[in-house]
C-alpha cells in the first residue's frame, strides 16, 4: 500500500478560516477541492433551479395535466435503495401536490430482480396497463429501456422517464427512448451541472418543477404550496446509499436531509429503520444512511421484494412501519449470512487462480452454480477491496426460460472504467453480451453460460491493456498529521456530523508513530497502543493480524470509544507503510 497525502492549498485554507470555518475542517475541505465557503452553504436557495434540468418543465406539465384530469399514475421503480427512496419520494410528493386537486390515484410497481431484470420491459408495461394506469413514470431506470418505452406508448400510456444512469450506446451512437418525456442530467443536451445526482434527486427535482407549474396554474400560492422539503430525508438516504459522488449539489441535499432527520422530521419508516439498526437519529450521519439504513432496504431487493422497502418508507402508520422495518432487518441478517458464505467460497475460487508465490491476475472473473444473483454485487465489491483488482462475479439466472444465462455484477478500481470495458468486449466479441450497463466503478451484464470463458479472456485482455503495476498498487489518500490539540472527543463529534461519502472522503490522518504495544483480539483484529503527541492512544486495525514494526507510518480515522461510561479517542487504522 502507498499512502498519498492530499494537498490542502494554504491560501484556500486561510480563506476558509477567515470565513469562520474551523481550522481543521478548513484544511480537510480544501484538500477535497472546496475553494470557497459558498460551496459549504447548504441553503436550499443555492440549489440549481429545476428548469436547468432538461425535460423537467415538460415533465411538470405532463404530471400537472394528469393530476388535474384525475388520471392514474403508476411509478415503475428500481429494486435498490435509490429506486425505493425515489419511488417513496414520488408517491409522497404526488400525493402532496395532488390532494388539493381532488386526489389522483398514484400506484407503483417494482420489477422482480430475477424474473424481470433491470429496467422497464414490454412485460412490465403490460402489467402497468393492466392496473388501469394512464401515465407511467420510471424512477432510477428507463433511460436505456428503448423497447419498454416503445411498448408502453403502443398501449396508449404516457411515459415519463426519470433516471440518472448513462444512456444506451448502439453502434457508437447514443440511443434514447422515443415519444416520451425524459428527465436525466446525463442525457445529451442537458446543462444541469450536477451529473452525479442520484435517481431520488432527479425525482425530487421533477416534484419541484411540478409544484412551480401548479403554482403558475393558480392551484397554489407561495404561501399555500406544500412543503416539498419534507422529502429531503428520503433524498439524503437514497443519495448516500447509491454511492454517487458527493459534489457540492449532492452535499447540500444530504446536509438538508440530515438536518431534518436529526430534528425528528422524517417518515415513520425511516424512524423505524434507525430503531432496528440501533442508531440514534439525533446524531445521524451519512455513515448511518450508507451502512445502517441503506443495506436493510437493499436486502429486500436482493433477496425478497423491494415492495417491503417502499411500503416501509411510504406508510404514515408508525406501527406498520415498525413491522416492516423489523422484516427488513431480518432479511438483512439473512443477506449477511449468505454474503459471508459466498465471499468465502469466492475467495477460495479466486486464490486457486494463482500460485501462492505469485500476485493475483490483473482482473478476476468468478462463477459458481451455487452463487445467489442477489448478492453477487456485494461479493464482487468485497473481493475488489481485498485484492484490489477489477472483479466480476457471475451467478446462474433463476428467471424462467433463462436457465442457460449468467448474470454478472462487477466492481472496479480507479483507472479501469468498467462500463467502457464492457462496451469494448461487446465490440470485440459481438453477441457475447446479451445486456450490459453501469458506471466506471460498478456495472452489470448478462451472458450465455457458454460464453463465460470468452468473457473471462476478453476481460483479462482489456485489464492487461489498461492497467500496469502503478495502477494496480493500492493507494490510500490521507490528510497528513493530526495536531494533538485536535485529538478531542468533541471534535470527533464535529467531524462525524459533516457530510462525507463518495468523492468527499471522510478524513484519514497519517503520520509516523511509535507502537507501544500490540496484540490480537479474537484472532481477527490487531489492537494497538500508540504514542501520539507524547500521550498513549488506543488503536485498532480491524481485519489485520500481522504484527507491525516498533515505528510505522499509520493512516487512521478518529473514533470515540466508550468504556465504563467514559468516551475516549481511538484511532481506527486504515493502512500502514514501512
Amino acid at each position: 500500500m502507498k499512502i498519498i497525502h492530499r494537498d490542502a492549498p494554504p491560501r484556500i485554507v486561510w480563506a476558509l478560516e477567515q470565513a469562520g470555518i474551523h481550522p481543521l475542517l478548513a484544511r480537510l475541505y480544501a484538500a477535497r477541492g472546496v475553494r470557497s465557503a459558498d460551496e459549504l452553504d447548504d441553503n436550499l436557495a443555492r440549489l440549481q433551479p429545476p428548469e436547468h434540468m432538461l425535460g423537467a418543465t415538460s415533465a411538470a406539465r405532463l404530471l400537472a395535466d394528469a393530476l388535474q384530469a384525475g388520471q392514474r399514475i403508476c411509478i415503475v421503480a428500481d429494486y435498490d435503495c435509490d429506486g425505493a427512496t425515489a419511488c417513496a419520494t414520488g408517491l409522497r410528493g404526488l400525493r402532496l401536490l395532488g390532494a388539493p386537486l381532488g386526489w389522483a390515484a398514484v400506484d407503483y410497481l417494482v420489477p422482480d430482480r430475477v424474473t424481470d431484470g433491470y429496467g422497464l420491459t414490454p412485460a412490465i408495461a403490460e402489467r402497468v396497463k393492466a392496473r388501469g394506469a394512464d401515465v407511467l413514470v420510471t424512477v432510477d431506470n428507463g433511460i436505456a429501456s428503448v423497447d419498454g418505452v416503445a411498448h408502453a406508448r403502443s398501449l396508449g400510456l404516457q411515459v415519463l422517464v426519470t433516471d440518472h444512469h448513462l444512456p444506451a450506446v448502439v453502434n457508437g451512437e447514443v440511443t434514447l427512448p422515443q415519444d416520451c418525456v425524459i428527465v436525466n442530467p446525463n442525457q445529451p443536451g442537458c446543462a444541469f451541472e450536477s451529473k452525479s445526482i442520484a435517481g431520488v434527486g432527479v425525482m425530487f427535482y421533477v416534484l419541484l418543477a411540478l409544484r412551480a407549474e401548479l403554482r403558475a396554474r393558480g392551484v397554489f400560492t407561495a404561501q399555500t404550496q406544500p412543503r416539498i422539503d419534507t422529502l429531503l430525508p428520503l433524498v439524503a438516504l437514497g443519495t448516500v446509499a447509491d454511492v454517487v459522488k458527493l459534489d457540492t449539489h449532492n452535499r447540500r441535499l444530504v446536509a438538508q436531509g440530515l438536518r431534518r432527520i436529526r430534528s425528528g422530521q422524517m417518515p415513520p419508516g425511516m424512524t423505524a429503520l434507525f430503531q432496528v439498526a440501533g442508531r440514534h437519529p439525533l446524531q445521524a450521519s451519512s455513515f448511518d444512511l450508507g451502512f445502517a439504513l441503506g443495506p436493510r432496504l437493499n436486502a429486500a431487493g436482493r433477496l425478497r421484494d423491494m415492495t417491503l422497502g417502499i411500503e416501509c418508507l411510504s406508510t404514515d402508520d408508525p406501527v406498520r412501519a415498525a413491522e416492516l422495518a423489523q422484516q427488513l432487518d431480518t432479511i438483512n441478517r439473512e443477506r449477511k449470512t449468505l454474503e459471508g458464505d459466498m465471499r468465502e467460497q469466492a475467495m477460495q475460487l479466486a486464490e486457486a487462480l494463482w500460485d501462492e508465490a505469485d500476485t493475483p491476475p490483473t482482473a478476476l472473473c468468478l462463477f459458481d452454480p451455487d452463487f445467489h444473483e442477489g448478492v453477487i454485487g456485494i461479493v464482487a465489491a468485497r473481493l475488489k477491496d481485498k485484492l484490489y483488482r477489477p472483479t466480476f462475479v457471475f451467478a446462474a439466472s433463476q428467471a424462467p426460460g433463462k436457465e442457460h444465462e449468467l448474470k454478472g455484477s462487477g466492481r472496479s478500481i480507479p483507472g479501469f472504467h468498467l462500463r467502457d470495458a464492457l462496451d469494448l468486449i461487446a465490440k470485440r466479441h459481438p453477441g457475447v453480451l446479451l445486456r450490459f450497463g453501469g458506471h466506471a466503478a460498478a456495472a452489470g451484464c448478462t451472458i450465455a453460460e457458454e460464453h463465460l470463458d470468452t468473457f473471462d479472456q476478453a476481460f483479462q485482455q482489456i485489464a492487461a491493456e489498461w492497467l500496469d503495476d502503478a495502477t494496480l498498487q493500492r493507494r490510500l489518500e490521507a490528510d497528513g498529521a493530526l495536531d494533538p490539540q485536535y485529538r478531542r472527543v468533541d471534535l470527533i463529534d464535529t467531524l462525524h456530523q459533516q457530510v462525507w461519502g463518495q468523492g468527499f472522503a471522510p478524513p484519514v490522518f497519517c503520520e509516523e508513530l511509535d507502537i507501544v504495544s500490540q496484540r490480537l483480539v479474537g484472532q481477527k483484529h490487531l489492537q494497538l497502543k500508540v504514542r501520539h503527541g507524547g500521550e498513549v492512544v488506543d488503536g485498532i486495525w480491524f481485519g489485520h493480524t500481522d504484527p507491525l514494526p516498533n515505528r510505522v507510518k499509520l493512516a487512521f480515522r478518529l473514533d470515540a470509544d466508550e468504556w465504563q461510561g467514559q468516551r475516549r479517542v481511538r484511532f481506527l487504522v486504515e493502512g500502514a507503510e514501512w
